[in-house]
């Protein structure tokens, strides 16, 4: 309580501040006449839209910091979830989808065993591979490798399932026949446990065969949380059979059932660019769309007559493929883990009430990262998991499309149709924007279905450990959101149901790329003048920064990060804005950006050379802009500027690198010259 009696204190004052400091500024204001008077109008429309788009941020951020540690302050939400196995043997199908797009060997990997190990029956798993069948070279040994681990996987625990499925048989042989005795059974069954907890420990050692330095954060929390948890459970459940003197023949008929689920989970891989009537469009959301279509349905394999393959739905008993029918459906990215109770946990809250339509717990990134950039990124991420978790409280949940449990009776109620070379292609997640998690939020919140974040951290999943790749990922994120906000107003005036509150959040969800970067940007590059200075704008930014620095200390980081966020946010501008720009191209010309996948790879990916120039041309400008206020006695506008252009440098260096910058500008600039030059002789 006291913690969000703060945060309230916090809010107010940063409100009463820029309120404060609004009225220094229009009060010394002079207007003059003419042309002066039109220039001191148009800097005091520009400083309010800065200062209002920041402050915006800054407002929503203490909201839903309000509504998190209001959710976390008591366990109620967590009671819910915690059903026994007893209440879980007849649970709803579980289908798991794992996108894939040139994914590495031990990505896929540990994605793949922490879900299958996820103590849930009624589960498969499908990799949802995406590479060109029709590849050769690296990619096509890359492509071999991933479908030989998959049946590799499938293989290993359908031996063990069988295996535990045989000891339950006989179990119930031996009770119908009534020779079983209490004691020799408790033996037997705590040796079965014992003989999970060494399969577990196999795949473990499996996979420890695939691991590369790189990854060793990653594997790290995978060997702690997935498989050692795993392996020290199974010996306590079978330490506990042994020795309970209580137990008794229905616990005994339980304990054989579940071991009989632990790994009864087929694995298998479907590939959508094999078959020419399916959707080959190059992004996420087709990859499941073509799956998700196609679930409770019988196929016959057939060509075309030019030879393609074609999917044709026929009778089951005619059919040569066969997808089960599912009441759930779990997407997780390839480059993330789940940990063992998530499945049961996320159903049973979606069981307990049937207006959720997604249920999730908002990835958090791997602990103890080699690198500060990847550090660094993982904070904002962090971050993040806590403002996801606000937005709950105010019914303003967004779909973070990481991992997350889809209810299949709310996707089939948003579906649409499309056409695609010829062929009819359902749509359930929308990918008309780079972002299809946060346009099918609004899709599914239009026909009154709620989203649910659980306040546990259940997932992981991988942060970009360079520049290069991490200004792929954050440009995606900040392309399509002011594509979606019309649908969010139209949302607000149709529904009776979306409250200001919610709608003010999910906004500035939508917005934030836009306003925060543009607002930075008009700060630093707009020479106002010394009647815009007010002590009390940064006496209203504090509490924003106290508090982030604050949820830092609280998820595992120190108050020196908090500068280093503060440097990756500026380092960020112009990839955010590029996003921005590639949503207004679309929005005027209707046509869709391409989507780009964050690598995952051992080695360095090259940033841009047009967002490295144009951070070197805001670091001059911070630093003319710091110089130019000096001169002119303007301290407060000298020092915003001054230390803006102290963490672009800072920035330059520790998180970008000076060498690597130059190679990636040489190097930009030089392939563009080159590719010039040969058009122009061409």
């Amino acid at each position: 309580m006291i913690d969000i009696l703060l945060t309230r204190v916090a809010a107010a004052t940063s409100i009463v501040a820029l309120v404060l400091g609004f009225t220094d500024v229009f009060s010394s204001i002079e207007l003059g006449s003419g042309g002066r008077s039109v220039l001191k109008i148009t800097l005091a429309i520009s400083f309010s839209i800065a200062l209002l788009s920041l402050f915006y941020g800054n407002v929503v951020y203490q909201l839903t910091r309000i509504g998190q540690l209001k959710r976390h302050s008591g366990d109620s939400e967590d009671n819910s979830d915690r059903r026994s196995f007893e209440e879980i043997v007849c649970s709803p199908t579980v289908s798991i989808l794992v996108p894939s797009y040139k994914e590495q060997v031990p990505v896929v990997m540990q994605t793949v065993i922490s879900a299958a190990l996820s103590e849930y029956p009624n589960r498969r798993i499908t990799l949802l591979l995406d590479d060109p069948p029709q590849c050769a070279g690296a990619d096509l040994l890359a492509l071999s490798a991933t479908r030989d681990l998959i049946n590799e996987l499938d293989e290993t625990f359908a031996a063990a399932a069988d295996r535990f499925r045989a000891a339950e048989r006989d179990y119930l042989e031996r009770t119908s026949s009534g020779s079983v005795a209490i004691s020799r059974e408790r033996q037997l069954i705590g040796a079965l446990f014992d003989d999970a907890a060494t399969v577990v420990e196999c795949l473990g050692r499996r996979y420890a065969e695939f691991s590369q330095p790189a990854f060793a954060h990653a594997d790290e929390l995978f060997a702690r949380e997935v498989i050692e948890r795993l392996i020290r459970e199974h010996r306590g459940t079978a330490a506990v059979l042994r020795n309970g003197k209580s137990i008794d023949a229905a616990r005994l008929q339980l304990e054989y059932r579940r071991l009989a689920q632990l790994f009864a989970v087929p694995i298998g891989i479907f590939e959508r660019k094999r078959f020419a009537n399916l959707s080959h469009a190059p992004n996420k959301a087709m990859n499941l769309n073509s799956y998700i279509g196609l679930i409770g349905r019988t196929f016959r394999i057939s060509k075309s007559a030019n030879g393609a393959l074609l999917l044709l739905e026929t009778p089951a008993s005619e059919a040569e493929f066969k997808v089960p029918n599912a009441d759930y459906i779990i997407t997780i990215d390839a480059d993330s883990i789940i940990l063992p109770d998530y499945v049961r946990k996320l159903v049973s809250i979606m069981e307990a009430d049937r207006r959720i339509a997604i249920a999730q717990t908002p990835y958090s990134a791997y602990p103890g990262p080699p690198t500060v950039l990847e550090r660094v990124a993982g904070a904002t991420t962090d971050i993040q998991y806590l403002i996801h978790q606000g937005f709950t409280a105010y019914n303003a949940t967004f779909w973070v499309g990481a991992n997350a449990v889809l209810r299949r009776e709310a996707l089939d109620e948003i579906k649409t149709m499309t056409e695609e070379r010829g062929h009819p292609i359902p749509i359930f997640i929308q990918d008309k924007t780079l972002i299809e998690d946060t346009g099918s939020t609004i899709d599914l919140a239009a026909r009154g279905w709620l989203l649910h974040n659980h306040p546990e951290r259940l997932a992981f999943s991988a942060t970009p450990s360079d520049f290069g790749a991490l200004v792929i990922q954050r440009r995606r994120w900040a392309n399509g959101g002011l594509i979606i906000f019309p649908r969010l107003l139209e949302l607000w005036r149709q529904s009776p149901n979306a409250g200001l509150l919610e709608t003010i959040i999910r906004s500035h969800y939508l917005l934030s790329p836009a306003l925060a970067n543009i607002g930075l940007l008009l700060l630093l590059i707009i020479p106002f003048g010394s009647e815009f200075s007010s002590i009390w704008f940064p006496v209203a930014a504090a509490p924003y920064y106290l508090l982030y620095g604050q949820d830092l200390k609280r998820t595992g980081y120190k108050w020196r990060d908090l500068l280093r966020v503060y440097a990756l946010t500026l380092l960020l501008v112009p990839v955010n804005l590029a996003g921005v720009y590639r949503s207004l191209e679309q929005m005027v010309t209707g046509r869709k950006s391409p989507f780009a996948r964050t690598p995952k790879i051992e080695g360095r990916t090259a940033a841009p050379a047009s967002h490295l120039l144009a951070l070197c041309a805001l670091t001059a400008t911070a630093i003319f802009s710091a110089g130019m206020n000096l001169w002119s006695g303007n301290l407060l506008f000298f020092a915003f500027c001054g230390v803006n252009a102290g963490f672009f440098l800072y920035g330059f260096i520790s998180l970008i690198g000076w060498r690597e910058a130059a190679v990636d500008i040489t190097a930009g600039l030089t392939l563009r010259i080159s590719t010039r030059l040969a058009s122009a002789t061409t």
